[in-house]
């Protein structure tokens, strides 16, 4: 135990040592860096503000929740407004975010990521060096979809969420008192495309629906440049709560991009998946620890 506790802690000195070096820093976030910030979807989060949903649908945690075929309209969108409320319009409990800015804002940094929390943007990150590949949870969407546009979900949420008796309060939601929450909204508040009158759904990447749209293309053109301008410059690849999900966007991406850059470095910070490819392992730091409790030991 005392082994590996030295041996992380001498990586984290080699990460510390490496983020001083780099001028460039091309940051690829992944769903753990948002659950170390205290955004987790199961447990007592999860419970807290969805148990009636638990209880009548037996599924248990959100992200499940999210592809349960609900009877209605109007419980569907009682469901994804108190989703979108605690996972977009919340800040997170812990500031991971803000420390991560802390290592990477004088230095010349990009952010590509899966996350559709908007959690960098809340935290101070300049938003023309993020690409949020997935979507967003602000967003919605023509369900067809009819047309390449998509529509701002704040007001809405909060209207929703507000007829469902819940307070909205500083640091979130607060149950109603003396009464369970209502599990669906009025009819009046089910959003549909403003263009063919069908039922909006979720700016996320599910399928082939998924609307890429104007800021969409403006961000990915971004992220294009950045790929062009550093491809044979010191950089260092910092891959921060990366899984298998979609691993072609960012891990594997990082790899082939470090691979045939030799004057790169990457960096792997993850909870039970740290770990690099031989060909790029001499030019590797990877952390099998929480990213957070990393992040302020980097700092």
């Amino acid at each position: 135990m005392v082994r590996t506790e030295r041996k992380t802690e001498k990586k984290i000195t080699e990460l510390q040592e490496a983020l001083k070096q780099a001028d460039t820093v091309f940051i690829g976030a992944g769903a753990g860096l948002s659950a170390s910030a205290g955004f987790a979807y199961g447990g007592e989060r999860f419970r807290r503000y969805f148990a009636d949903f638990e209880e009548k649908y037996g599924f248990h945690d959100m992200y499940s929740g999210g592809f349960y075929p609900f009877p209605t309209q109007e419980e569907h969108w009682a469901y994804w407004s108190r989703f979108i409320f605690l996972n977009r319009c919340c800040d997170p409990p812990r500031p991971v975010y803000q420390n991560l800015l802390e290592l990477v804002k004088d230095k010349d940094y990009f952010v590509l990521t899966t996350n559709v929390d908007h959690c960098f943007q809340k935290a101070g990150f300049d938003k023309h060096r993020l690409f949020y590949t997935q979507g967003d949870y602000g967003l919605w969407q023509c369900s067809k979809p009819c047309h390449e546009k998509t529509y701002d979900n704040q007001d809405v949420v909060r209207r929703m969420v507000e007829v469902q008796g819940f307070q909205i309060a500083d640091q979130g939601l607060e149950l109603p008192a003396g009464s369970p929450p209502r599990m669906s909204v009025p009819t009046a508040l089910v959003p549909h495309c403003p263009k063919c009158g069908a039922p909006m759904t979720m700016n996320l990447r599910a399928d082939n629906t998924f609307v890429q749209d104007e800021g969409w293309y403006t961000a990915a053109q971004r992220y294009d440049d950045f790929v062009r301008r550093h491809k044979n410059v010191p950089i260092l690849y910092l891959e921060l709560g990366v899984g298998l999900n979609t691993p072609g966007i960012i891990k594997y991406n990082f790899w082939r991009q470090a691979y045939q850059n030799p004057k790169a470095e990457y960096a792997c910070v993850n909870y039970g998946e740290a770990y690099a490819p031989k060909e790029i392992g001499e030019r590797s730091i990877c952390i099998d620890g929480d990213i957070g409790e990393v992040l302020k030991k980097l700092k």
